[in-house]
């Protein structure tokens, strides 16, 4: 031990910090690197490197990651047509191809169904109104909505201050951009360090129009980054055009998942497939490319090719954990549970080990009708469970269960535990009034119904049942009114309309 510690102490300093670099010990070697600049301020090698190391920290990819707040969808001026063709629009996605029914599958309020795999904006939908915006969106940990301000761009913004607590690392406004851009190798560097770690994305955008002219317009990548710039400051357009010339110069599978993602927010879905497709014939089964097909038929609520799509992944990617959740959840819902066990069990077999995953399991299983392993898998989903949201759905889940075996007292204890876990939960108020209308507590069932319809308007079954209530107590308008949105929530529920017809033909005669 002590002849390695005086090897150590002769090695180059600048070494030892590349090779924590190497092994992605970032901090240790943003410390290392802290020190020579300390002996020499003017060290290009240990500037570039630390400012690499505290990038790293922070990176995220930005094709997985766009989060769309209430500013984006409530003021959106990229607006191609007010109404569109059934299936060409992302925002009227309409019934779909071999989906099933909102009676059957949970519905989102923008009226496409859950997907079976959590990615990023599936947390929140696109609101019709600015009001419904405000209420109805939440992220998965937290009770405020949905906006850019609250997701993670300016949780990076303030990176540099964790780092570094003396001050930034570097001061941007002290920088001569024109000098650092015509040097290739030192102003990737800096631009990454600026985009992802200081989230300073009109310095950014000025570095990397100055080095796109440096380099005369041949670097593709200096291309790529500006589309960035131009997305995150919501230049669609401008980032287009900067995509597909990089394209020409080189086809990269990253810039063509940039140029989709342009597409999707400009909400031209088929010409998003088709940039997809463009990008498969350059690069024949990437999964990444076919994933990103897939997503946007499921987006469009077309189910068939959406599933299609998924499978086509697993031909290149047995492995793949999206195409596979997404697969069981389709057979899932379109009583095939046999089928969604099996996608579910490789998922395990694979080693994921998730509370969603035995809660998923549960349910296969009991409409699989394997009842010995039923209970275990719940039970396993609430030990793995971290979470008050998930919790809530795994016991609303226990408590349908019970529903099926005809156990009421246990369903109601189950549904108060879901209330107890999370207060909001919609389904489990309008199941309680359900319950509690059975035992002839009308007006406890009526609350819980009230209840429901004010955290979800986009559930059908909460309006349904509370004007099929109130039309049995003699509250005829009352029932009007919510009959008439369980319609528009859910334009095929016959029992809806039937009872919509015949209070209109009441008020008729009256």
């Amino acid at each position: 031990m002590p002849c390695q510690a005086r090897l150590l102490e002769t090695m180059d300093p600048l070494f030892v910090a590349l090779n924590l670099f190497r092994r992605r010990k970032f901090e240790e070697c943003v410390d290392v690197c802290t020190e020579l600049l300390q002996k020499n301020p003017y060290d290009q090698s240990a500037w570039h490197l630390k400012m690499r190391a505290l990038t790293e920290q922070v990176y995220v990819d930005e094709v997985e990651v766009d989060e769309e707040g209430i500013a984006e969808m409530m003021m959106d001026d990229n607006v191609i047509a007010s109404v569109s063709r059934p299936g060409t629009s992302l925002k009227t996605p309409g019934t779909g191809q071999g989906a099933p029914s909102a009676g059957v599958r949970p519905m989102s309020q923008s009226g496409r169904p859950l997907s079976g795999f959590v990615r990023p904006g599936t947390q929140s939908g696109r609101p019709g109104t600015m009001e419904q915006a405000i209420r109805t969106p939440r992220t998965a940990h937290t009770a405020r909505p949905v906006t850019s301000a609250s997701g993670r761009f300016v949780r990076l913004g303030t990176a540099s201050m964790l780092s570094t607590p003396d001050g930034p690392f570097i001061n941007l406004a002290r920088l001569n951009f024109a000098k650092y851009a015509a040097k290739p190798n030192l102003a990737k560097a800096l631009f990454e360090y600026i985009f992802h770690h200081e989230n300073d994305v009109r310095n950014a955008l000025e570095l990397a129009s100055l080095a796109t002219q440096a380099c005369q317009f041949k670097d593709w990548w200096w291309k790529v980054q500006l589309g960035k710039c131009y997305y995150r400051l919501g230049l669609y357009r401008d980032a287009e055009k900067q995509f597909k010339s990089a394209l020409v110069q080189q086809p990269m599978v990253d810039t063509y998942l940039y140029l989709c993602k342009v597409y999707v927010r400009l909400d031209q879905p088929l010409t998003a497939v088709e940039v997809f497709q463009q990008g498969l014939e350059k690069f024949p089964g990437e999964t990444t490319l076919q994933t990103g097909i897939a997503r946007v038929y499921e987006a469009m609520n077309d189910m068939s090719n959406a599933v299609k799509c998924y499978k086509d992944v697993l031909k290149h990617d047995s492995t793949h954990i999206e195409a596979l959740a997404c697969i069981a959840s389709h057979h899932f819902y379109t009583d095939q549970p046999e089928i969604a066990l099996r996608y579910y069990r490789r998922l395990l077999q694979m080693g994921v080990y998730s509370a969603e995953l035995f809660n998923n399991l549960g349910l296969c299983c009991f409409y699989a009708q394997q009842y010995d392993m039923t209970l275990q898998s719940f039970e396993r989903a609430l030990s793995l469970s971290d979470n008050d949201l998930i919790t809530a759905d795994i016991w609303y889940n226990i408590g349908q269960v019970a529903m099926g075996i005809g156990d009421t007292g246990l369903a109601q204890q189950c549904f108060r535990l879901v209330l107890s876990a999370n207060n909001d939960h919609a389904e489990g108020y309008n199941n309680l009034g359900v319950l509690e209308l059975r035992k002839g507590h009308v007006d406890q069932a009526r609350a819980f119904f009230q209840a429901a319809q004010g955290l979800a308007p986009h559930m059908f079954e909460a309006h349904y049942n509370f004007g099929a209530l109130a039309d049995q107590v003699g509250d005829l308008q009352s029932s009007y009114n919510a009959i008439k949105k369980s319609v528009e929530a859910y334009p095929d529920h016959a029992d809806s309309k039937d009872l919509l017809m015949q209070l209109k033909k009441h008020f008729s005669v009256l």
